[in-house]
């Protein structure tokens, strides 16, 4: 086959090369012979087109190699693109020529299929439309973090995986043996962050975390992508703009890049393009009285479960902030209110669609006896913590900062009803293959 120019499914679809001889490279994605024609349904990473062999049009190889080809069969096409409204994305190429470059056995998904067996089988399910709608929005959402903060002026770090102790307790911790010691990996930069915030003064960070959480529910995975940020000489307000920023520029982003993508999967493009800032927002206290007024009877102090999330963000098209939560079971690092000492100054961002919680963050505590105190009173001993508490000894400054998950925004950006569908290969208490 002689080479013409290769261009992205993508590309065709949007009616560039109407009418032009060019080359595709792919996977069957269908395929039915009928009479004299075959129609092959061929896929890239960028999306699906039909390719329409005449028996008259190409050799007899070429269409003998159309009429075999099981899916997934990966082939190349050389041929003409048409407009036809009858097409797939109204567009097909008129094949003159077809060769199938793998031809693959019998693919074992067909529909109505167990959620467990396409778990079992991720590897080959990652090829379906619908994962690939969705990680071509995950590509497009970490970019735009990306973009956001650099527009910003902040800088990218990169702390380590491997930990002398955790951020936020033990009982989350993958523990592991680093050579005769004992090491953790991490749950969140935080902790790196506060000793880099002092250098640079506004840093992000995109990188994996891991929570031994035996949390089985559609919102949770023990190996995650953390977006988190750090900042000096603010506070709790101003990283709550950040928070509210970055959420609402990642899904312009998405809009913009991937309309169709967004719709396939029980979005529209306008409902994220009204995801901007600022996002309503209220205080624990007011959240309790919120959720009173549903019949919800929480006790002050216990963490909004699923529950009240959903109940908080019920009806509404963007985020809620929930802010000022009791000092009760809160981090160690997390500041105290001045004006209420048995409150923090930290906030959640919570999303709908049963997502919750999507941001985490705080202005953290400068003191460092209160540090002390607040790790002991968790049972810490602030001996593992000594090279952390150096930076309130040597120049601490205000700072503030939040982490946010990655599979959480895509989720909810999605639609998605389980996280699982955020990640290629998914992490959970039951599953850590393939």
């Amino acid at each position: 086959m002689a080479p013409g120019p290769m261009v992205a499914i993508a590309d065709i679809l949007k009616g560039g090369h109407t009418g032009q001889t060019v080359e595709l490279r792919g996977w069957i994605h269908r395929t039915r012979t009928m009479g004299g024609k075959a129609f092959v349904v061929l896929r890239d990473a960028t999306g699906i087109l039909q390719v329409t062999l005449a028996k008259d049009a190409v050799s007899p190889e070429a269409f003998a190699a159309a009429e075999k080809a099981l899916i997934e069969s990966s082939a190349i096409v050389k041929g003409t693109i048409v407009a036809d409204k009858r097409a797939p994305g109204g567009y097909e190429v008129r094949a003159s020529d077809f060769h199938v470059v793998h031809f693959a056995e019998k693919f074992p998904i067909q529909e109505d299929l167990s959620e467990e067996f396409l778990l079992d089988i991720r590897h080959l399910w990652v090829r379906s439309q619908r994962m690939t709608e969705i990680f071509r929005i995950r590509d497009s959402a970490f970019k735009a973090v990306h973009e956001y903060f650099r527009g910003q002026g902040f800088w990218e770090v990169h702390p380590p995986m491997i930990t002398p102790a955790g951020s936020e307790g033990g009982s989350t911790l993958f523990e592991l043996d680093y050579f005769g010691r004992k090491a953790y990996l991490t749950q969140s930069w935080q902790l790196y962050a506060e000793a880099l915030v002092l250098a640079m003064e506004k840093i992000y960070y995109i990188g994996p975390s891991f929570r031994a959480e035996k949390s089985r529910t559609t919102r949770h995975l023990t190996e995650y992508w953390h977006a988190e940020m750090e900042q000096a000489w603010v506070g709790m307000d101003e990283v709550i703009k950040h928070a509210e920023g970055v959420i609402s520029h990642a899904c312009q982003v998405v809009a913009e890049d991937h309309p169709g993508d967004v719709v396939a999967l029980g979005r529209t493009p306008e409902f994220l393009k009204a995801v901007r800032p600022p996002f309503e927002h209220m205080t624990y206290d007011d959240a309790l009285k919120t959720l009173k007024s549903k019949g919800m009877d929480l006790e002050w102090g216990k963490d909004l479960r699923t529950l009240e999330e959903r109940a908080l963000t019920e009806g509404k098209t963007k985020p809620v902030v929930v802010t000022h939560y009791p000092r009760v079971s809160q981090a160690f690092y997390k500041a105290r209110d001045p004006k209420h000492p048995d409150l923090v100054l930290g906030f959640d961002v919570i999303a709908g669609d049963g997502v919750g919680e999507m941001v985490g963050g705080s202005e953290r505590e400068t003191d460092l006896e209160t540090i002390k105190k607040s790790l002991l009173e968790q049972g810490a001993d602030p001996k593992s913590y000594d090279w952390y508490l150096d930076s309130r000894r040597y120049g601490s400054v205000q700072h503030a900062g939040f982490g946010m998950g990655m599979e959480r925004l895509i989720q909810w950006i999605c639609k998605l009803e389980h996280i699982r569908d955020a990640v290629p290969f998914p992490r959970t208490p039951a599953r850590f293959s393939p």
